[in-house]
């Protein structure tokens, strides 16, 4: 299908690996321009050179900045531009007990997953609605609407991603700019590839045995299988699309069944 990109500028956080560089590569492949980002130089600069030896002859380009920071996030936004599309991938997650989660380690989660989008969406939205066009994605999780005991607060932090991307589209009323979220389920990133590699060598188990063995324990998934980053990364190019035109303020499903509720 094609999605009508050429021409579009987009930036992708938190995009050297995982659902952020398949989302990337995807906008690249349909004719998009891509600014994408990560936390070191020589990562951003490795990624940029495996995009531009795809298939895509449209231009791609890093920018490093550390989310954590809101002195690099604002040395980013000076330097990124206008963009067409923003996708609000970057995030941080880790398995954690409630009470030992310090307050740094709140204000840690707050900046990163939330702060991000709130900064580069008030940096982007004014021009998409001056240019008359535009998209905004948040890639959330379903975390944020079933929270994890082990992950509290990881899924506050995407409980509050969800709240910004409704009321952001609120601010898009009448216009051909969007903004919505993906919901995505348990995903075979490369983070979760590390924190499954770590687990089964402190319980001295392979990482297959153990990757079946946490989906297995998900009794509601549908799937039955960890999600591929290029399995979100599809729904995410619909959305930055002109196809999408009708869908807004909206948190679409990419979960493997996993929620349980109907809407």
């Amino acid at each position: 299908m094609e999605m009508k990109l050429n021409g579009r500028r987009a930036f992708v956080s938190g995009s050297t690996q995982g659902i952020g560089y398949a989302i990337a590569k995807g906008l690249l492949a349909e004719g998009a321009s891509v600014v994408i980002n990560g936390r070191s130089q020589e990562k951003v600069d490795r990624a940029v050179q495996e995009l531009e030896a795809g298939d895509s002859d449209a231009p791609v380009s890093g920018i490093v900045a550390d989310f954590e920071d809101p002195q690099e996030t604002a040395r980013l936004v000076d330097a990124l531009g206008e963009v067409d599309i923003l996708v609000n991938n970057v995030g941080l997650f880790e398995l954690a007990s409630f009470g030992d989660i310090g307050d740094d380690d709140w204000q840690r989660y707050f900046e990163i997953n939330v702060m991000s989008g709130v900064r580069l969406a008030r940096h982007a939205l004014p021009n998409m609605l001056e240019n008359g066009w535009g998209r905004i994605l948040f890639i959330g999780s379903e975390s944020g609407v079933n929270i994890p005991a082990d992950m509290v607060h990881y899924g506050v932090t995407k409980a509050a991603m969800l709240a910004l991307s409704n009321g952001l589209a609120k601010l898009t009323r009448g216009t051909e700019v969007t903004v919505n979220t993906i919901l995505g389920g348990p995903t075979y990133s490369d983070g979760v590839a590390d924190t499954v590699s770590a687990l089964s060598q402190a319980q001295d188990v392979s990482a297959e045995a153990l990757k079946a063995a946490i989906i297995g324990g998900n009794t509601t998934s549908l799937l039955q299988r960890f999600i591929e980053p290029d399995e979100i990364a599809n729904l995410a190019i619909y959305l930055a699309s002109p196809l999408s035109s009708a869908t807004n303020g909206a948190a679409l499903r990419a979960d493997g069944g996993v929620l349980t509720t109907t809407i």
